[in-house]
């Protein structure tokens, strides 16, 4: 489902502050595959879940996606796998906070051409399973931290993705938060979902549901 071919990632090439942020980086995610990146902050495992994710294109290598080389996309075609196979879930959560749970969780659709009672519907249904369901047009800014990250994973699920990439996603989290999200992550697992996890929480280090763990170190594996 997701594989890396020798990736490079260099900032400001040639430059006289270049920075190679990854180097030889290749790994695989087979289909339902729970793979975990770990290593210290700045060690490039956001870069990875970027490059994954075509928002941004590695220097030299190769990235395939559901059998499809994605490195060399241009941005409109990148956008459309996004929508098409790919959920976020970030750190700081990314949420509008003038905007009602529901509307931050139904933008990804707004592109498509899903009339506006079924995205409404798709939405409401993850809520309710995600148990926020009661906070349908609650704006964001008022909901605690552990429901804005459940309408972040709500907004990550709203276009039925094969593949999850999570950033961070305990960073902001107490423990019993951080708990309950390893609960949605292993049914998401259960669910057939593909998932990309980079963390340093040591929670997720000894989870019988993760299938791999790529450690990465000064942009090396």
């Amino acid at each position: 489902m997701i594989e890396l071919k020798n990736i490079d990632k260099v900032y400001n090439y040639r430059e006289p502050d270049e920075s190679n942020v990854l180097k030889n980086i290749s790994f695989s995610v087979k289909e339902n595959e729970f793979t975990l990146l770990t290593g210290p902050s700045g060690c490039g495992k956001s870069t990875i879940l970027s490059i994954v994710g075509g928002l941004s294109k590695p220097t030299n290598g190769e990235v395939i996606i559901d059998n499809k080389s994605i490195a060399k996309l241009l941005d409109r075609f990148s956008a459309l796998l996004r929508r098409e196979k790919i959920g976020f879930i970030f750190q700081k959560f990314n949420l509008i906070h003038d905007l009602s749970a529901i509307d931050n969780i139904t933008i990804p659709l707004i592109p498509s051409k899903i009339s506006k009672h079924e995205i409404e519907q798709r939405a409401e249904k993850i809520m309710d399973e995600l148990s926020i369901l009661n906070k349908r047009d609650v704006l964001v800014k008022k909901l605690s931290g552990g429901e804005q990250q459940r309408v972040a994973i709500a907004r990550a699920l709203i276009n039925e993705p094969k593949i999850i990439l999570a950033d961070e996603p305990t960073a902001n989290l107490d423990k019993k938060l951080s708990l309950d999200f390893i609960q949605i992550i292993k049914q998401l697992k259960d669910a057939g979902k593909t998932i990309l996890l980079a963390s340093h929480d040591p929670l997720f280090t000894d989870l019988e549901c993760i299938d791999n763990i790529v450690n990465i170190h000064i942009g090396e594996i």
